[in-house]
């Protein structure tokens, strides 16, 4: 047990060992103590816990006969008419899932849906998972799109799935363009042909209304990729307080994100065991389960490194990057994003995009103007196909005014001299002049 810990059980009266709960109060505070839980936090944890044993042996409880609707009882009692602490709450929760992992209590059995909706989702995830091999965010996405459409179209009626019709789809989808943007539409319809191809497969319905689902003007390439310069990136990774542990922990993934281009999620599920010291290298879990290993360069290792010696507290998880505040944990879905947003805000840089993905923009941007080959460009991105790295032949421009055919037979030097040649120094007077 850690010195925090012994810190805490030192001071502890014999009142807190009382009742059913008194044997797991050191195994329970321990595990506070590991998820990096403050002294006074803790000790206000054990009291409670000391309060609910001495509630369980007031009525003749034992360990076993824990579960929610009891510990919602206690709760009632200890507060009456004044609203419950959250903390309370969550440190209940925090005791059902400590003691659920010892197995001195029954863990929820999990509630199985028997209705036809219930049963259509199973199947539906299963042929996400299983058969499609998507991503568990991708197949969620494509779960919560069938579900609204089903309680849109059907509310409270049975599933007649094979009654669908081309309108009720359109229908749907008009009404959810009301209410999101374009690339959000796009991603509903995606989900839509999905759902309606799992249909068609298990022959619930005989027509492929798929095929007929409108798409969404919203083109690939339509638009530059969002990009930083050399010199703000240099200022943003600059705005970090390497003197604070939170600062060193934003330097390395700020710095994994713009030296190596990794996404957000790879950085957000890096482990110890995915750092290869001795070769320099690391480990990257990508998409669609994809692992690559790449060259780990000196001042990223250094980066890393030095969060892992001075910003990263102890703690069970295998996690690199972890939370700040108690329970230390891996960090969430969101929580690499905010993180750049929050460092562009103090760099004062305020570009279009402001998510983790600028970063590896802004490194292919940078790459491209060294005269990196799009080749070579997919290969450090890890791009699947080479058409998702064409998005960058839009930057290079001076290979673009080689393929373009002259205007009004013209070549844009000869042009841009043309109106540079004329008096005045207006807009209107260089076009008349062109």
């Amino acid at each position: 047990m850690s010195s925090h810990h012994e810190g805490v059980s030192r001071t502890v009266s014999k009142r807190f060992y009382r009742g059913p709960l008194g044997p797991h109060m050191d195994g329970f505070l321990a595990r506070l103590v590991e998820e990096g839980y403050a002294l006074e936090t803790v000790r206000y944890k054990r009291g409670l816990l000391a309060s609910l044993s001495d509630w369980l042996e007031q009525r003749k409880l034992d360990i076993s006969d824990i579960e929610e609707k009891r510990l919602r009882q206690f709760l009632a009692d200890r507060y009456r008419r004044v609203q419950v602490d959250c903390l309370d709450r969550f440190t209940l929760q925090q005791l059902l899932g400590y003691l659920r992992d010892l197995g001195h209590i029954a863990r929820v059995p999990q509630k199985v849906d028997r209705t036809a909706l219930g049963k259509l989702t199973r199947d539906y995830s299963n042929f996400l998972s299983l058969e499609r091999g998507l991503a568990s965010l991708t197949s969620t996405d494509h779960l919560r799109t069938m579900r609204r459409f089903i309680a849109k179209h059907f509310k409270r009626q049975p599933l007649h799935l094979e009654r669908l019709r081309p309108h009720h789809l359109h229908r749907f989808i008009l009404r959810e363009a009301k209410r999101v943007g374009r690339r959000r539409i796009k991603a509903i319809i995606t989900s839509l042909r999905s759902f309606l191809r799992f249909l068609t497969q298990r022959g619930i319905i005989k027509t492929d209304l798929a095929a007929g689902l409108p798409s969404v003007a919203d083109w690939r390439f339509s638009q530059l990729p969002k990009s930083l310069p050399p010199e703000d990136v240099k200022r943003l990774l600059d705005c970090c307080d390497r003197s604070a542990p939170s600062g060193v922990r934003n330097y390395a993934i700020l710095l994994l994100l713009a030296r190596l281009g990794l996404r957000a999620g790879e950085v957000r599920t890096l482990t110890l065991d995915d750092l290869d010291w001795e070769r320099g290298e690391i480990v990257v879990h990508g998409k669609g389960g994809r692992l690559d290993r790449l060259p780990l360069p000196k001042d990223v290792g250094q980066a890393v490194a030095s969060y892992l010696r001075r910003g990263r507290p102890p703690c069970s998880t295998r996690f690199v990057f972890i939370r700040r505040s108690a329970p230390l944990r891996g960090l969430g879905r969101t929580a690499i994003s905010n993180m750049v947003r929050r460092a562009l805000e103090h760099a004062e840089l305020n570009p279009d995009f402001k998510g983790a993905h600028l970063l590896r923009h802004s490194l292919a941007t940078n790459m491209l103007r060294q005269r990196a080959t799009l080749s070579e460009i997919g290969q450090i991105l890890r791009h699947a196909e080479l058409r998702t790295t064409q998005i960058y032949a839009k930057l290079d421009i001076e290979a673009l005014r080689g393929i373009a055919p002259p205007w009004m037979g013209d070549t844009y030097e000869q042009v841009t001299k043309r109106a540079q040649r004329v008096p005045g120094h207006t807009a209107r007077a260089r076009i008349q002049a062109v």
